[in-house]
């Protein structure tokens, strides 16, 4: 009969490696089963860490679930900088819409997505994960300013929803693929956008 790994105590390199299992549990259950039935329970299970620990550290579970996916996210769509504006937003762009090859991602981000518009408490970890993607394309325009591929005034915030509005849109709704194959043409299409004023 198998039994569930021992509770993780103790020590500097015991803790951060107690801290990566709870997140990389976190995320599992989540793509698997969702938000609704993810529980620190359930969490505590899968990566042998006690619940009370894990209590501990988040102040709630979906503190927990959105610095797990803050840590997920960061690495499947990491900050591009290849050297141009539109290098860099084909190389975003593709890393969002390969969420098509996973559909449990996909279904999981939907779900985030709804929970935060139903959980006021929910919608302040979810917004700060948000903001977390945002900095990314922030650092790109930033970029981009400074090589002269872009205005100094831009609007920051526009420019940021041209990305991850058709992305969440098409995500949500579901009224036109998300394919990897598309993320030239649409970052091109993107950066005629941000530079037409100045033609």
């Amino acid at each position: 009969m198998a039994t569930n790994p021992s509770p993780r105590t103790g020590g500097r390199i015991r803790n951060d490696e107690a801290h990566e299992a709870v997140l990389d549990a976190t995320t599992a259950l989540l793509e698997s089963g969702g938000y609704g039935a993810l529980t620190i329970e359930g969490v505590a299970r899968r990566s042998g860490v006690a619940k009370s620990t894990i209590y501990r550290w988040w102040k709630t579970k979906g503190d927990l679930v959105m610095e797990a996916y803050t840590r997920t996210t960061a690495h499947r769509v990491p900050s591009p900088d290849t050297g141009t504006l539109t290098g860099d937003l084909t190389a975003l762009l593709h890393d969002l819409y390969a969420i098509a090859h996973h559909p449990a991602r996909a279904k999981a981000l939907r779900g985030l997505m709804a929970e935060a518009q139903l959980d006021p408490a929910f919608a302040e970890p979810f917004r700060a994960w948000i903001e977390t993607r945002r900095e990314v394309l922030a650092e790109v325009y930033g970029r981009a300013a400074a090589r002269g591929e872009l205005a100094g005034d831009l609007d920051l915030a526009h420019a940021t929803d041209l990305v991850y509005g058709p992305f969440w849109y098409r995500l949500l709704v579901g009224h036109a693929p998300l394919d990897p194959a598309d993320a030239p043409a649409h970052a091109a299409r993107i950066r005629t956008a941000l530079t037409a004023r100045e033609a």
